[in-house]
């Protein structure tokens, strides 16, 4: 059996792509279409928007350098219509703008940890085998998971436990991690397993799946930034889209899914005040939710995908612009 590393294309199954293109479609039936996908990954979904509308540019952007340059490969035959970008996703306008454009007609959002990430042991995110407590989307960024838990307080380890990892046992696991490091650092994953598998009371530890799975997530969170980029993100993203564009988000987790059901909320009602008789143009709604609640995947697509288990997909259509704003064009053209 061979040592060599699959295809890039077998080593990812696209969560919901099906829905995701289905969703974005209309938006891209047009001439000259600009779509983004802001979490590019491995590309799945941005081969199969290749693939589905011939005449689209679309701008991938990923902070992590590896899937990056495995993105770019797996997408080379496409020439000039992909253009990657290094750069996190709440920099959607300077993306579009590195391009040539200053407005885009499609945007996808795949949120959390991707396959390629959990998949390479040395990178760290992952509770099911020991390795380097890194956990950096961006290998290029400053902070690790092992600086974190070396360096935070207890009070402050105890936040982002309850915060980003909605611990239960956040005090528990935050004591127990400052008992452990007085005596050695903690410096792989397996310790800080051991760690909170001795903090978290025995009959507690498989009632919500693997014990260590939300301290995981919370450092995961805690040391990308991702609450912070996707809150920045998501206003960012839907301002830069044109008239009847549209956008699909997935998310995994309840504190990425408010985000987005936030935002979307907010621009799909009227701001008119109360009690005005007469509702302005500037008052009504800029997008329409096109999603009831969220879609989830079918029971046969986590059955080939396990990790699409949890995910969950919103998505919204532009149909106003914001002062008199009517539709995409490209930097520098003439209206």
């Amino acid at each position: 059996m061979s040592d060599a590393p699959r295809p890039t294309s077998q080593r990812h199954v696209p969560v919901l792509l099906e829905q995701c293109i289905e969703l974005l479609a209309p938006g891209l039936e047009r001439e000259h279409p600009v779509a983004v996908d802001a979490t590019l990954g491995m590309g799945g979904h941005s081969e199969a928007i290749l693939q589905r509308f011939p005449d689209i540019t679309l701008i991938g952007v990923d902070r992590d350098p590896a899937a990056l340059e495995l993105a770019t490969a797996r997408l080379a035959p496409f020439g000039d219509r992909f253009r990657p970008v290094h750069m996190t996703y709440d920099r959607i306008p300077e993306a579009l703008e590195s391009a040539g454009f200053d407005h885009a007609d499609g945007i996808l959002f795949d949120l959390g940890v991707s396959s390629m990430q959990l998949d390479e042991r040395e990178r760290g995110f992952a509770y099911s085998y020991d390795a380097p407590l890194d956990m950096r989307m961006d290998s290029t960024a400053p902070l690790t998971a092992r600086e974190v838990l070396s360096t935070y307080s207890e009070n402050d380890l105890r936040r982002i436990l309850r915060d980003w990892g909605e611990e239960r046992f956040a005090g528990r696991i935050a004591r127990a991690v400052v008992a452990a490091r007085s005596e050695h650092e903690l410096t792989t994953t397996g310790q800080l397993v051991e760690v909170v598998r001795s903090a978290v009371p025995m009959a507690a530890q498989h009632k919500k799946g693997h014990p260590a799975k939300q301290t995981f997530q919370a450092l995961r969170i805690e040391v990308n930034q991702e609450l912070d980029v996707l809150n920045r993100a998501v206003p960012r993203a839907l301002d830069a889209l044109s008239v009847g564009g549209r956008v699909v988000a997935m998310s995994y987790h309840s504190l990425e899914d408010k985000i987005v059901k936030r935002e979307l909320a907010a621009r799909s009602v009227s701001t008119a005040p109360k009690g005005l008789p007469v509702e302005l143009e500037e008052h009504k709604p800029t997008f329409k939710v096109l999603t009831r609640g969220t879609h989830t995947p079918t029971p046969r697509e986590i059955e080939a995908n396990p990790r699409a288990a949890s995910a969950r997909l919103r998505a919204a259509e532009r149909i106003r612009g914001d002062h008199g704003r009517v539709g995409r064009r490209r930097s520098g053209a003439s209206v």
